[in-house]
């Protein structure tokens, strides 16, 4: 689908909207996760569209954005929990609290390890696509693009290539 800048501009505010009513209805559930982002998605898109804030054609699209942005989000999650495994000094903690720890660790990796290799294939950040902010990375040259706030993905500045890998 080929969009005029207006409507550029406009699907980035609803993709704004949508995102925010997204983080309402997933904050005021008792679940957290996967499953409860999905299904908070979903409620929020329907709202939205029975609302008439945007047509199902762009609603569809705006879903399929902010799903795969949420899976990246979620990876990213899961790296900044490597990260923190990495840092733990387990020296500092009694044994019992040290055993406590490292159980809800390996629970809490294995999960997230699981989720990340669903959605690493998911993750493919295409030109004309809608995303909120961070920093796109050229899969052809390395080139970083930084999106200050939630707009369209423009070709490699260097090289003029399509697909990203996206960071925050």
């Amino acid at each position: 689908m080929e969009n005029t800048d207006q409507e550029k501009v406009t699907l980035a505010q609803q993709y704004d909207k949508l995102a925010s009513k997204f983080k309402d209805i997933y904050l005021a559930g008792k679940e957290r996760g996967h499953e409860a982002m999905t299904v908070a998605l979903e409620k929020s898109h329907e709202q939205m569209s029975a609302l008439g804030e945007f047509s199902a054609e762009h609603g569809a699209e705006l879903k399929k954005y902010m799903a795969r942005d949420l899976d990246q989000t979620m990876a990213d999650a899961q790296n900044l929990g490597e990260g923190a495994k990495e840092r733990l000094n387990p020296g500092r903690l009694g044994a019992g609290a040290l055993a406590s720890l490292a159980a809800v660790l390996e629970s809490a990796g294995n999960t997230l390890q699981s989720l990340g290799e669903k959605t690493r294939e998911k993750l493919t950040y295409s030109t004309g696509e809608i995303t909120s902010a961070g920093t796109l990375t050229c899969r052809a040259c390395g080139e970083a693009i930084h999106l200050k706030e939630t707009g369209h993905i423009p070709p490699c500045p260097k090289c003029s290539a399509t697909l990203f890998n996206k960071g925050y």
